[in-house]
């Protein structure tokens, strides 16, 4: 017994150097994903032009309202579309060849040019969550989010080795004025990561500041020849485009920055039930958006965006893993490289109030589903819960743990020379092991993906090192990651220009909350 216990305390000690190894910090980030897998198609042909038709027809027949914008109702005007009040009724063809002009794929650069990541074609980039205004983590449970807690999402973002992108509204720090908020996040984002972000759009204004931030950062002429933001411009569905998003699209597309045309669909309430009539406005909502901003900047980067959830017909919530979400995801990929836009859609959503099996199942679901489905740009790829209103530390870092298996599947089956292991076939032979082959000891290291987060332990070594199930190994890693954050390196002048702009933005209005 004494022997026994000898061996296993031994056994530990190795153990425990490794893990020790494993959880050393190192701030690394993987390129973003270059797939080698092909695209999963729900749609025939015969269906794709079902839908492309339908689209034309709606956006010819019925049309979209611009509501409160005057000189966007005046653009149209001017490039053939009929005009009744704020509808626009838009020709057959013409939304389409407006949008020919959008690049099929374009480079965000970031201040780190080792980061910066190409948006569109074979590849995918990963970004945070987007907007909940609340955060929940295990010690201080559903709160509404600060500044602090916003901070410390753009940390984890930066120090996560699987996410390519710093985000935008990780969370909306709700001690922060409305009319000022802004600048804190983009001085986060700009700070304390050295990855590609996202620029504001609540207001006009605020985007044309994240625009000024960003020249101060990058260099004027740099930003007006380069695109150094994406930003989110979310459609009111059924076919509405409010004055405020596209006022924020104008300044954004004016300055050769990227927007994300993306309708709000909850299917049953904001479009219709079935998966090809929430396709077609799906399809209609984008055209028009993507054409939108091709007529104030033709060549201006866009993306073609789908968020879609269908409703719980009881309760009137919105769901997230589901199949209907997933068939409008594979079309929505289909339709957008038809169109030869890049594609966002997809994420780690759910609606589960805790990460719990819920939002594991929901969750895994959904990034499979962004995986296949050709995603380009996955927004909300971790940190997402309750439906998108929280901000969640512990499903963060479950999440950025788990895009690490996107990496992996997506880049398919070798088979060259060594992928084949003949010869380790050769050497072990028939009643064998492979443990130590030669094949074995040279690939061990890379051959397998390795979870940073999850337990595979056994049983005893589990129960002596407390019994942790998944949330609390997620708590212990949030804390470890921020204890260890490093701040990334930023030319001191630059540092000072920024926080000289932000003082006299600030100080030019008072503070509102509303």
């Amino acid at each position: 017994m004494a022997e026994a216990n000898t061996r296993r305390r031994a056994r530990g000690g190795g153990g425990a150097a490794r893990r020790a190894e494993r959880t050393a910090v190192r701030i690394e980030t993987a390129k973003y994903i270059e797939r080698n897998i092909p695209n999963f198609e729900v749609l025939n042909e015969e269906a794709l032009e079902i839908i492309e038709n339908n689209a034309e027809t709606v956006l010819e027949e019925i049309g979209v309202n611009f509501v409160d914008n005057p000189a966007a109702i005046e653009r149209w005007r001017e490039v053939g579309a009929d005009v009744d009040g704020e509808r626009v009724r838009i020709p057959r063809g013409l939304a389409r060849k407006l949008i020919k002009t959008a690049p099929s794929q374009f480079t965000q650069h970031a201040r780190n040019p080792e980061k910066s990541v190409v948006i569109g074609g074979r590849n995918m980039v990963l970004a945070p969550v987007y907007g909940p205004p609340f955060v929940r983590d295990a010690q201080g449970g559903r709160r509404y989010a600060t500044m602090d807690d916003f901070n410390k999402f753009v940390k984890l973002a930066y120090m996560s080795k699987w996410l390519h992108h710093s985000g935008g509204t990780v969370c909306e720090p709700t001690d922060i004025p409305v009319n000022k908020r802004h600048l804190d996040m983009l001085k986060a984002h700009m700070t304390l990561s050295d990855k590609p972000f996202m620029g504001s759009v609540t207001d006009p204004s605020r985007a044309q500041d994240s625009v000024e931030m960003c020249e101060i950062l990058f260099g004027k002429e740099f930003v007006q020849e380069n695109t150094v933001m994406t930003s989110l411009t979310n459609i009111n569905s059924p076919m509405t485009f409010d004055d405020v998003m596209m006022g924020s699209l104008e300044v954004y597309a004016r300055n050769n920055q990227a927007c994300i045309i993306s309708p709000f669909i909850v299917g049953g309430a904001m479009a219709p039930v079935s998966v090809a009539g929430t396709l077609t406005q799906v399809l209609a909502e984008v055209m028009t958006g993507v054409a939108y901003s091709q007529i104030v900047r033709p060549g201006a980067p866009a993306i073609f965006g789908a968020f879609v959830s269908s409703i719980d017909m009881n309760s009137g919530a919105p769901t997230f893993g589901t199949p209907e979400a997933a068939h409008i995801t594979y079309g929505a990929g289909q339709l957008a490289r038809r169109l030869n836009l890049p594609y966002r859609s997809s994420g780690s959503f759910c609606g589960s109030k805790l990460p719990d099996a819920q939002a594991a199942y929901e969750t895994a679901n959904s990034l499979n589903m962004g995986l296949l489905s050709g995603v380009n740009f996955m927004l909300h790829s971790c940190g997402w819960l309750e439906g998108g209103l929280v901000a969640d530390f512990e499903k963060f870092v479950m999440d950025a743990d788990q895009l690490g298996v996107l990496h992996s599947l997506a880049k398919g089956i070798a088979y060259d020379d060594n992928a084949q292991a003949m010869d380790a076939i050769r050497e072990v032979g028939p009643g064998g092991h492979y443990l130590g082959c030669a094949h074995t000891q040279a690939n061990f290291k890379d051959a397998f993906w390795k979870s940073e987060l999850l337990d595979y332990k056994p049983y005893e070594t589990w129960q002596e090192e407390g019994a942790r199930d998944t949330r609390t190994l997620a708590t212990a890693r949030v804390e470890h990651l921020l204890a260890n954050y490093q701040q990334p390196q930023m030319d001191p002048d630059t540092a000072a220009a920024l926080e000289a702009y932000i003082a006299e933005k600030k100080a030019s209005m008072p503070d509102a909350f509303a």
